[in-house]
């Protein structure tokens, strides 16, 4: 290996999306990026161990029970900016000038860097030496490190990692102050139950009196379907949803399906409906015209239906909802930014289980029975519950941990926010 590709995020993700093009979703309400995807994934995805093992120590170490939002993070930032200024006033940290992977017993210039860099953010202490050999403390470093950076904490020092470690002490400042600015907006009476998801940070929150009592991954939008920030309340669960086609997704990618395989719709339990709410035939159509379009595409709940399990619905202009995914090996991804606009859950089960803890008949259990059985399930809140999708990049949750994420849809208005590069 002789040296990294260099490019920012935001250009991958472009890249990726370009490539799937075809397969993009119109609409931010569509649950999934592709009808290949909703339909012919798996029933269950493969998990991705890695991501939830690797480093997991060191995730504990920098994880709060303080939700982003509230007074306290933005005391906590507040504190974080005046650090931070400290560091640029006496000239920032060094740039890690790397041509290779760093990792335990890698021996390199680079090296000497790189352990400069984490002491001067603190994630080393002071006395932590000046040797070019990779050793166990600067392991433990570099995974605090990535930790604060939503990153795999896994101690080995990629292209994403560079990027992140890459960008200069006076940036972050100006990325905690214009975090400063919507952390305040925030910061006031936000409900005693409250579900926070933070799109630059693919997580949500479900917090009760101020403390978080469950952390959710999630899947947000891609930068071309973003999510939008909004503020609204949960009022229904729906266990074993149904997912209607849009429009779009009939003409550009069901149809040209049936023309190739008319069984397609039976085996992925798709039926058809005119406008009256009679149940039309597949074999009745005529496939080579486009008056299918018409009709209304109804997949049956299960584990193939695009949304699978739970769809949790709350009044929006922008016709976004959260729910689950056939999908799960997605949640492994580092880079969780897959949807048309949609918010996907992982474990969402334990999150509908939270939500409608206050009403008789849906214990966690109960949830499973129902799911179990099939048939779709709308349950009302009796109490709606706050929802805020939120874009914060970047915040404090006390002693000293500053976590940073990327500023992917570039919203805080510098380019090198848009941080890492192509993995190695």
């Amino acid at each position: 290996m002789t040296g990294f590709i260099k490019s920012s995020r935001r250009t991958v993700l472009k890249s990726a999306a370009a490539l799937s093009a075809a397969a993009i979703l119109p609409s931010a309400a569509n649950a999934q990026t592709s009808i290949g995807d909703i339909l012919q994934s798996p029933q269950r995805g493969n998990w991705d161990d890695q991501f939830d093992s690797a480093g997991s120590s060191n995730r504990a170490a920098v994880d709060s029970r303080l939700p982003i939002l509230s007074p306290s993070t933005v005391s906590y930032v507040e504190v974080a900016i005046d650090n931070y200024r400290r560091i640029v006033a006496n000239g920032g940290w060094p740039r890690v000038n790397a041509t290779q992977r760093l990792k335990v017993g890698v021996r390199d210039n680079a090296v000497r860097q790189l352990r400069q860099r984490l002491i001067i953010s603190g994630d080393m202490a002071r006395n932590s030496g000046d040797s070019t050999t990779f050793d166990s403390f600067l392991d433990a470093g570099l995974k605090r490190f990535q930790a604060r950076h939503g990153m795999v904490a896994d101690g080995v020092m990629g292209n994403y990692t560079l990027a992140a470690l890459n960008v200069d002490a006076q940036t972050r400042l100006g990325q905690l102050e214009t975090n400063l600015v919507r952390l305040r907006s925030m910061s006031g009476y936000l409900g005693d139950r409250f579900v926070m998801v933070n799109i630059p940070g693919t997580e949500l929150e479900a917090v009760t009196n101020g403390r978080v009592e469950r952390r959710h991954k999630t899947i947000v939008g891609r930068i071309d379907r973003e999510t939008p920030v909004l503020s609204s309340k949960i009022h229904e669960v729906i266990l074993n949803p149904y997912w209607t086609a849009p429009k779009s997704i009939i003409r550009k990618d069901i149809i040209p399906l049936m023309r190739k395989d008319p069984t397609y719709l039976t085996r992925n339990k798709i039926r058809l409906f005119d406008g009256g709410g009679q149940e039309v035939a597949p074999e009745t159509v005529n496939w080579a015209t486009d008056e299918a379009v018409a009709l209304r595409f109804r997949q049956e709940p299960g584990k193939i239906n695009a949304m699978s399990s739970t769809k949790i619905n709350f009044h929006n202009p922008h016709a976004v909802y959260m729910h689950d995914t056939p999908q799960q090996s997605l949640f492994g991804k580092f880079l969780r930014f897959e949807s048309s606009g949609c918010v996907r859950i992982q474990d969402i089960r334990e999150l509908s289980a939270w939500l409608l803890s206050s009403e008789a008949g849906y214990t966690r259990g109960q949830i499973e029975q129902i799911i179990k059985s099939g048939e779709s399930t709308p349950i009302q809140l009796s109490t709606p519950v706050p929802v805020y999708f939120v874009y914060i990049s970047a915040w404090s949750t006390g002693d000293s941990v500053v976590h940073f994420r990327d500023d992917i849809y570039n919203r805080d208005g510098v380019g090198e926010l848009e941080t890492a590069a192509t993995s190695l």
